[in-house]
């Protein structure tokens, strides 16, 4: 969090104390990292995701695996939890799965989206339209995975 302004430290601190949009200045480069399924295991409060894009402030999702918090793996449900708990569209939960996370990594120029140029990953659902993915949250919808342009799955 070295990165982050006085300003966005308040902000995101602010989410367990009852958030300031005003103090929210959304400074180039932040990344406010949610852990849908992390937050749901511990029964903390959900991080204010709508509040944080509405304010300009990036947002990442990640599953926060792990045996401490929260032991899974999936990001379908994670974006599916995005959706219905945290009142993201489906392409603002699926960008912020994606290209939110490689912007937080600073790697955006080679992964987090579908360019020319840019490591090809990709996960081909098995559903109808990608909003099953909150239509369905925890099921197993992977039809295929590619990594680095070389089906993994």
């Amino acid at each position: 969090v070295n990165h982050l302004s006085d300003a966005d430290v308040e902000a995101l601190a602010g989410t367990w104390t009852g958030w300031d949009r005003a103090s929210a200045t959304g400074t180039p480069g932040t990344v406010a990292g949610c852990l849908p399924a992390c937050d749901l295991s511990t029964r903390a409060p959900l991080a204010p995701a709508r509040r944080l894009l509405d304010a300009g402030i990036e947002v990442s999702l990640a599953s926060n695996c792990n045996p401490g918090t929260s032991y899974t793996t999936s990001m379908n449900f994670n974006v599916g939890t995005a959706v219905l708990q945290m009142h993201l569209t489906l392409a603002e939960a699926v960008r912020a799965a994606t290209l939110g996370g490689a912007i937080g990594l600073r790697a955006q120029d080679r992964v987090g989206s579908l360019e020319v140029g840019k490591r090809a990953d990709l996960h081909v659902l098995d559903a109808p339209a990608a909003i099953h993915l909150a239509y369905r949250p925890g099921m197993p919808l992977t039809h295929a995975v590619w990594r680095a342009g070389r089906r993994a799955v």
